[in-house]
Protein backbone atom coordinates (compact mmCIF):
# COMPACT_ATOMS: atom_id res chain seq x y z
CA UNK A 1 0.00 0.00 0.00
CA UNK A 2 1.06 3.63 -0.56
CA UNK A 3 0.05 6.73 1.06
CA UNK A 4 -2.65 7.09 -1.63
CA UNK A 5 -4.12 3.96 -0.20
CA UNK A 6 -3.46 5.70 3.43
CA UNK A 7 -7.10 7.71 2.32
CA UNK A 8 -10.91 5.77 1.65
CA UNK A 9 -12.25 6.46 -1.61
CA UNK A 10 -14.70 9.48 -1.44
CA UNK A 11 -13.05 11.12 1.29
CA UNK A 12 -12.44 14.71 0.65
CA UNK A 13 -8.31 16.01 1.92
CA UNK A 14 -7.69 19.12 3.90
CA UNK A 15 -3.63 18.33 2.51
CA UNK A 16 -2.03 21.10 4.54
CA UNK A 17 -3.44 19.84 7.45
CA UNK A 18 -3.59 16.38 7.25
CA UNK A 19 -7.30 16.59 8.17
CA UNK A 20 -10.64 14.75 6.23
CA UNK A 21 -14.03 15.30 5.33
CA UNK A 22 -16.37 12.19 4.51
CA UNK A 23 -19.21 13.32 3.03
CA UNK A 24 -22.56 11.62 5.05
CA UNK A 25 -26.15 11.03 3.05
CA UNK A 26 -27.72 13.64 5.13
CA UNK A 27 -25.76 16.18 3.26
CA UNK A 28 -23.32 16.48 6.45
CA UNK A 29 -19.99 15.98 6.70
CA UNK A 30 -17.96 13.84 9.04
CA UNK A 31 -14.41 15.37 9.34
CA UNK A 32 -11.00 13.47 11.35
CA UNK A 33 -7.17 13.55 10.94
CA UNK A 34 -5.16 10.98 8.26
CA UNK A 35 -3.34 8.23 9.45
CA UNK A 36 -0.43 10.52 7.79
CA UNK A 37 -1.07 13.31 10.20
CA UNK A 38 -1.35 10.94 13.22
CA UNK A 39 2.07 9.42 11.96
CA UNK A 40 3.65 12.59 11.57
CA UNK A 41 2.45 14.10 15.44
CA UNK A 42 2.62 10.99 17.34
CA UNK A 43 0.64 8.87 19.80
CA UNK A 44 -2.30 11.25 20.63
CA UNK A 45 -3.33 11.33 24.54
CA UNK A 46 -6.22 13.37 24.78
CA UNK A 47 -8.64 14.96 22.25
CA UNK A 48 -11.50 17.33 22.73
CA UNK A 49 -13.52 18.40 19.21
CA UNK A 50 -15.30 21.85 20.29
CA UNK A 51 -19.01 21.27 21.31
CA UNK A 52 -22.40 20.98 19.26
CA UNK A 53 -23.19 24.02 17.96
CA UNK A 54 -20.23 25.35 17.44
CA UNK A 55 -19.51 27.36 14.12
CA UNK A 56 -16.07 26.77 12.76
CA UNK A 57 -14.28 28.23 9.65
CA UNK A 58 -12.47 26.46 7.24
CA UNK A 59 -8.39 26.25 8.12
CA UNK A 60 -9.17 27.08 12.03
CA UNK A 61 -9.79 25.00 14.90
CA UNK A 62 -11.81 22.31 14.86
CA UNK A 63 -10.52 20.70 18.29
CA UNK A 64 -7.80 20.14 19.73
CA UNK A 65 -5.10 16.71 20.82
CA UNK A 66 -3.08 16.23 23.04
CA UNK A 67 0.59 15.03 21.87
CA UNK A 68 3.47 13.71 24.38
CA UNK A 69 5.02 16.80 24.74
CA UNK A 70 2.15 19.43 23.30
CA UNK A 71 -1.26 20.20 22.54
CA UNK A 72 -2.43 21.00 18.92
CA UNK A 73 -4.87 22.53 17.45
CA UNK A 74 -7.08 20.43 14.90
CA UNK A 75 -7.89 22.24 11.55
CA UNK A 76 -11.41 21.63 9.78
CA UNK A 77 -10.97 20.72 6.17
CA UNK A 78 -14.59 23.04 5.70
CA UNK A 79 -16.97 25.58 7.58
CA UNK A 80 -20.04 24.67 9.16
CA UNK A 81 -21.54 24.25 12.51
CA UNK A 82 -20.45 20.76 14.31
CA UNK A 83 -24.02 18.82 15.03
CA UNK A 84 -22.69 15.70 16.52
CA UNK A 85 -19.16 15.01 18.02
CA UNK A 86 -17.62 11.57 18.54
CA UNK A 87 -18.28 11.10 22.62
CA UNK A 88 -16.57 7.89 22.34
CA UNK A 89 -13.12 9.84 21.92
CA UNK A 90 -13.23 11.23 25.88
CA UNK A 91 -13.39 7.82 27.08
CA UNK A 92 -10.90 6.27 24.19
CA UNK A 93 -8.86 8.79 22.46
CA UNK A 94 -6.62 6.14 21.32
CA UNK A 95 -9.40 4.98 18.71
CA UNK A 96 -7.49 8.55 16.41
CA UNK A 97 -4.82 6.40 16.08
CA UNK A 98 -6.72 2.92 15.70
CA UNK A 99 -9.16 3.89 13.42
CA UNK A 100 -8.56 6.87 11.74
CA UNK A 101 -11.20 6.69 9.10
CA UNK A 102 -13.99 4.73 11.24
CA UNK A 103 -14.53 4.71 14.50
CA UNK A 104 -11.80 7.71 14.81
CA UNK A 105 -13.49 10.53 13.64
CA UNK A 106 -14.35 13.88 15.28
CA UNK A 107 -17.06 15.90 14.31
CA UNK A 108 -19.98 16.00 12.07
CA UNK A 109 -20.50 19.27 10.46
CA UNK A 110 -23.32 20.92 8.64
CA UNK A 111 -21.01 22.72 5.95
CA UNK A 112 -22.08 26.34 5.56
CA UNK A 113 -20.02 27.28 2.00
CA UNK A 114 -19.19 23.89 0.90
CA UNK A 115 -19.62 24.63 -2.73
CA UNK A 116 -17.35 27.31 -2.42
CA UNK A 117 -14.63 25.23 -0.26
CA UNK A 118 -14.87 22.35 -2.28
CA UNK A 119 -12.51 23.48 -4.69
CA UNK A 120 -10.00 24.03 -2.40
CA UNK A 121 -9.77 19.95 -0.99
CA UNK A 122 -8.14 17.42 -3.02
CA UNK A 123 -10.97 14.78 -4.07
CA UNK A 124 -10.12 11.67 -6.10
CA UNK A 125 -8.03 8.95 -5.81
CA UNK A 126 -5.00 10.19 -7.84
CA UNK A 127 -5.02 13.28 -6.58
CA UNK A 128 -5.34 12.30 -2.85
CA UNK A 129 -2.55 9.71 -3.15
CA UNK A 130 -0.83 12.37 -5.06
CA UNK A 131 -1.21 15.18 -1.98
CA UNK A 132 -0.30 12.42 0.31
CA UNK A 133 3.00 11.20 -1.10
CA UNK A 134 3.89 14.71 -1.57
CA UNK A 135 3.23 16.30 1.79
CA UNK A 136 5.16 13.00 3.44
CA UNK A 137 8.13 14.07 0.83
CA UNK A 138 8.01 17.18 2.16
CA UNK A 139 7.90 16.64 5.97
CA UNK A 140 10.46 13.67 5.32
CA UNK A 141 8.08 10.80 5.96
CA UNK A 142 7.95 7.42 4.56
CA UNK A 143 4.52 6.80 2.77
CA UNK A 144 2.41 4.84 5.43
CA UNK A 145 1.03 1.60 4.42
Amino acid sequence: MSARASVPDGFWLWPQDQTWAEPLPNGQVRVGITALGIRASGEIYMCRPKPVGSEVEQGRSIGVVELAKSIVSVKSPLSGVVTRVNEALEAQPELVHRSPYGQGWLVELAPSRLEAEKAGLVIGEVAVGEAMARWAWLNKLDAIS
